[in-house]
């Protein structure tokens, strides 16, 4: 890659034309689609010239006019130009697709016989010419004809008839919001009436067959997420129809286009037989994402690519305000924080690392990135936090109010919380600008009845940022007396200094801090304490996250130790777990999360954060003993606290049922080492759902009597693609270091590895990646496997293959030999003939 195709924000200009109005027609045909364009332009004032270029990829050009008059175009990398008039004129076109041969995914493709679009971030250029940027809007008239029974597009239909329908989208939008489906479907319908009384049909289209008894929970969560941005921020939706589409081959989890939301399969299909707990709220998650974008990324969209956050990273705030008010807020912040530490912290502190709002990149592709979604709600949260509740609402009110119908950016958005609260927000704006996770080291003294907080924030170096400002940093803090009462309520303290102390005067003892609660700042906390004080905050602290961060803490002291110095399990840890797993106040999605391990990922970046190189089977045995020894440990409690477990009621996927399953099946995991597996298979035999089968499942596979079982729950689900994707990926992240590659290898020469569905690529390598020490076998064998399919992948749908060799983003922090293994295979692949730009980038990032 040269800098030459790098793309800057700095370098942004304004588009030179300006969209009216859009007129497409498709002609379906499997390989030779065409597609008509008339597109009504006009100048922009804004634009310092009138140079006229549309993009267009992989497109046939069969004519072209303007007014009427026909024209011919000079064809250019990227797309096309032509000499056009000075004012207003309408231009015409008519290409010729192949979305048969689409394996790229972008753009308009076939799955299973279905047309289906994916837009974002450029897929549109590969449907038509046009100008296909986020800041140029228009509203869209679409005409498709073809024998597909059912054809769908964005907006409201507004016509049809043998062998064609029109639709139209009065609301103006850029074109990766567009969106088109046509094959065989039918629905589940249903209706929404809105705060106004507008009435809206709902439909949930999937292919005939078994998927149509998936589609009840999708609605109803669909429902809930109307009514939530209703109630919480006022949000009505504005069309007559929100449709929404089950796609099985889809290169993200879900699509927010304008009143045409398309879906991958496995982000809204459910039933109690073939979905997890986790699967349901996931899918609950998703829904209500993609429906919030509406207005956040939809009505208000943004002005370029480097503004992707200000759509995504508030979007996935306002769906996790959501799904903390479906379910549990502390089980689910936790749950978000996990995700985000297990991602995003490991993105910020590796060749990867880039800030919310990045300065450039060559493939806008590969920025759909935890830092840019989950990281950018962390900067919401806290401004939220910093603002309160009510200045949050008047500023949200602003923003819709002052930016609706425009392409807006990120600092359009902070300018908003600016004029709404009269704060100054230019220091906070460098948690836009700077890459990195801060580190937040404390110290604290108590003299005369005053406590003292003293603070230190520092954020080590990131690729192209070797010098770090000190961030607006807020730390919600509470303090509790040797007792365990809390004598000073949680308290946002307000970090602007690279070292700031804080103060809390009249208090009668030395008070153990509870730091950091409800994780109001995405840092890394560094304080010095003791097991002692962590088992304190464990069974005293008030707040339920941390809570739950004392007994992690406890959890990876213990690792940490058995893995560098060969300690046995801390007593301590042991007995504060049996307190907690005994403690019926607590919620058992709680007790569940508590009772779980730290990652082996988490404590091989603890380690390397120390200076100490990780060896992942190192790290493997210690989970192994310090498994097998909290099993012992609990022995006498596992019996009485998995009966009151057992779910007697109906399958629900609600939260309090879910909680009692996670925490049962945590508990079957500890039964299983020291009964070999008897209550797994037994509860595997009398498992009515799949959230129980397949805990069960995996306990078996754990214990090494789990062929039989496999073989059962192949034959059960043979042909249901999302469950032979649970089959695929059990069996690997499962599988002992010793043997995961070569289970790896050996599925995916199976003949249901459908290799170029990006399901069930991610299914079986996905779960190489998240089996540690078997991906980082000494033989390197996980790393020449994992790189053949990179390789084989990438000329058929590059942008999965980019975004999967993140599987070797850690690679600095293992021993040289491990080092050099994966620099070999990064370097074979960069080497590749005719390897993407996607690929390229993401390899050359890593390489450095």
């Amino acid at each position: 890659m040269t800098e030459q195709t790098r793309i800057f924000l700095a370098d942004y200009t304004p588009p030179n034309w300006l969209v009216e109005q859009v007129h497409l027609t498709f002609a379906l045909s499997p390989q030779a689609t065409r597609v008509t364009s008339r597109i009504r332009f006009v100048p922009n004032k804004a634009a310092k010239s009138r140079d006229f270029f549309l993009h267009g990829e992989e497109l046939t050009l069969i004519s072209a006019s303007i007014d009427g008059a026909p024209v011919t175009p000079e064809m250019v990398k990227g797309g096309l130009t032509c000499a056009v008039p000075d004012g207003p004129f309408t231009w015409e076109a008519e290409v010729e697709i192949s979305p048969a041969t689409n394996t790229a995914l972008e753009g308009l493709y076939t799955s299973n016989g279905m047309y289906c679009t994916q837009c974002e971030a450029e897929g549109f250029r590969k449907i038509t010419f046009y100008p296909d940027r986020p800041d140029v809007m228009a509203p869209f008239t679409v005409r498709i004809e073809g024998d597909e029974k059912v054809m769908l597009s964005n907006g409201n239909p507004t016509g049809a008839g043998d062998g064609w329908a029109e639709w139209t989208d009065p609301w103006p939008k850029p074109a990766y919001l567009f969106a088109l489906v046509a094959g065989d479907l039918v629905a589940r319908e249903d209706s929404f009436t809105t705060m106004s009384g507008k009435h809206v049909d709902l439909k949930l289209w999937t292919r005939p067959g078994p998927d149509e008894g998936k589609t009840a929970f999708g609605m109803e969560a669909l429902k809930a997420s109307m009514k939530w941005d209703e109630d919480t921020y006022k949000r009505e939706y504005d069309l007559d129809i929100f449709q929404i589409v089950a796609v099985s081959d889809f290169n993200m989890g879900a699509m927010e286009n304008k009143g045409l939301n398309i879906f991958n399969t496995s982000a809204v299909l459910a039933s109690p037989e073939t979905s997890t707990d986790a699967n349901f709220e996931r899918i609950e998650a998703i829904i209500a994402h993609e429906y919030f974008h509406n207005w956040t990324g939809n009505r208000i969209t943004c002005r370029d690519w480097f503004q992707l956050s200000l759509k995504e990273g508030l979007t996935v705030f306002r769906d996790q305000q959501f799904s903390g008010d479906m379910r549990s807020k502390a089980v689910c912040r936790i749950n978000d924080v996990l995700s985000l530490r297990g991602r995003q912290f490991r993105e910020d502190n590796g060749p990867l690392a880039h800030p919310v709002q990045p300065d450039s990149f060559v493939e806008i592709n590969n920025f759909y990135t935890a830092t840019i979604y989950e990281k950018g709600a962390e900067v919401i949260r806290m401004l939220h936090t910093l603002v309160g509740q009510d200045d949050y609402d008047r500023a949200l009110d602003l923003y819709f109010d002052r930016h609706d119908g425009e392409a807006a950016t990120i600092q359009d958005w902070v300018r908003v919380f600016e004029d709404a609260t009269g704060r100054d927000l230019t220091q906070f704006k460098r948690w836009y600008a700077q890459a990195g996770t801060p580190r937040l080291s404390v110290t604290d003294d108590f003299k005369d009845g005053t406590y003292t907080l003293h603070f230190k924030q520092e954020t080590p170096p990131t690729p192209g940022q070797d010098t770090k400002d000190p961030r607006v940093i807020p730390i919600a803090t509470g303090l509790l007396n040797p007792n365990g009462d809390e004598v000073v309520p949680t308290t946002v303290l307000e970090m602007t200094e690279a070292e700031q102390s804080f103060t809390f005067e009249g208090l009668a003892a030395k008070p153990v801090p509870s730091l950091l609660r409800g994780f109001s700042a995405p840092v890394i906390l560094q304080r010095k304490s003791s097991a002692r004080e962590r088992a304190f905050l464990l069974a005293h602290d008030t707040d339920p996250f941390n809570k739950w961060e004392a007994g992690r803490a406890l959890a990876k002291d213990v690792l940490i130790g058995m893995v560098t110095h060969g300690k046995t399990p801390d007593a301590a840890y042991l007995q504060a777990l049996a307190t907690m797993l005994r403690d019926d106040s607590l919620d058992p999605a709680f007790r569940a999360l508590a009772l779980r391990q730290p990652g082996q990922d988490d404590i091989a970046q603890t380690l390397f954060d120390a200076g100490i190189t990780p060896d992942p089977l190192a790290i493997w045995r210690a989970s192994e003993t310090l498994a097998q020894e909290v099993a012992e440990h609990l022995q006498d409690l596992l019996p009485r606290l998995s009966a009151e477990m057992e779910v007697t009621e109906p399958f629900a996927p609600n939260a309090d049922q879910a909680g009692k399953r996670a925490l049962g099946l945590g508990l079957l995991s500890l039964t299983t080492r020291l009964d070999s597996g008897a209550a797994a298979q037994a509860l595997y035999d009398r498992a009515d759902n799949m959230t129980l089968k397949l805990g069960a499942l995996g306990c078996l596979l754990d214990a090494e009597v789990g062929e039989d079982a496999l073989a059962k729950f192949h034959a059960e689900f043979d042909g249901d693609a999302l469950v032979i994707d649970k089959w695929f990926a059990m069996q690997v992240a499962h599988a002992s270091p010793q043997t995961a590659v070569e289970t790896a290898q050996k599925l995916s020469a199976h003949k249901d590895f459908n290799w170029q569905n990006p399901n069930r690529f991610r299914a079986l390598f996905g779960a190489l990646m998240m089996n540690p020490a078997g991906f980082h076998a000494v033989s390197g064998a996980g790393y020449t496997l994992f790189a053949d399919w990179l390789i084989k992948l990438d000329p058929v749908n590059p942008q999965i293959a980019a975004r999967m060799t993140t599987g070797f983003e850690t690679w600095r922090r293992y021993d040289a030999d491990r080092r050099a293994m994966i620099r070999g295979e990064l370097e074979r692949i960069q080497g590749t003939d005719g390897i993407s730009s996607d690929t390229a980038e993401m390899v050359g990032r890593m390489l450095g």
